[in-house]
């Protein structure tokens, strides 16, 4: 990678993780990084740009890898649709077995408080996604579209905190290995798919 490059990926990291996107100025950036304006354009066009390519220079080789994962599951349990429980598994292993370093973390955990991740995937997540939600569909065929993307939204939601931050265990406990963490959450992303939709009428509270 150009050397350039990589100096202004690593400083637009370390300062979007400290400061969130929006508080962070390409001035920031070019002072940090001792480079000028030009070449953050001639790289990278724009700080959206800056940002799609700081998230996907580490997403990239996990959607390949969650991808990957998926074909292998796939003809493995062909002709049958692959399990539920392996399509979470796809999904979420990459994640949280990603070479990821602290700065990395913390600026996901940044986007997404600052709501901008759903944009982010529009941008450059789509095929990943649109390829699980169909083997979803073919895993549950008898769930309707909606049911199912709000199930897939709230899934989300459930690996951003975990890759983001953990619960407080009892005094003296340790932090749990990834495989651990990922085997917890493979049982409650895929029992939650699995999982009737409550009617409203089910749900009310008496004011």
């Amino acid at each position: 990678m150009n050397e350039t490059r990589q100096i202004i990926l690593d400083t637009a990291e370390k300062l979007f993780a400290e400061s969130g996107y929006a508080a962070t100025s390409l001035r920031h950036i070019i002072s940090d990084a001792q480079v000028n304006l030009a070449s953050i354009h001639y790289h990278f066009g724009s700080k959206q740009d800056l940002l799609d390519q700081v998230i996907m220079r580490k997403a990239g080789p996990m959607n390949e890898r969650r991808l990957n994962l998926l074909d292998r599951f796939e003809k493995e349990a062909a002709p049958e649709p692959a399990p539920v429980e392996k399509i979470v598994v796809a999904f979420i292993l990459p994640a949280l077995l990603i070479d990821k370093s602290p700065e990395f973390v913390k600026l996901m955990g940044r986007v997404h408080a600052e709501g901008l991740m759903p944009e982010i995937a529009r941008r450059n997540f789509q095929p990943m996604i649109g390829r699980f939600i169909s083997a979803l569909q073919r895993a549950l065929p008898d769930m309707s579209t909606r049911d199912l993307l709000w199930k897939a939204h709230f899934a989300l939601g459930a690996l951003a905190l975990a890759l983001t931050t953990r619960p407080e265990l009892d005094e003296g406990s340790t932090t749990e290995p990834p495989m651990a963490i990922a085997a917890r959450l493979v049982a409650f992303v895929s029992n939650g798919f699995r999982a009737p939709v409550a009617l409203e009428k089910e749900i009310e509270v008496t004011q």
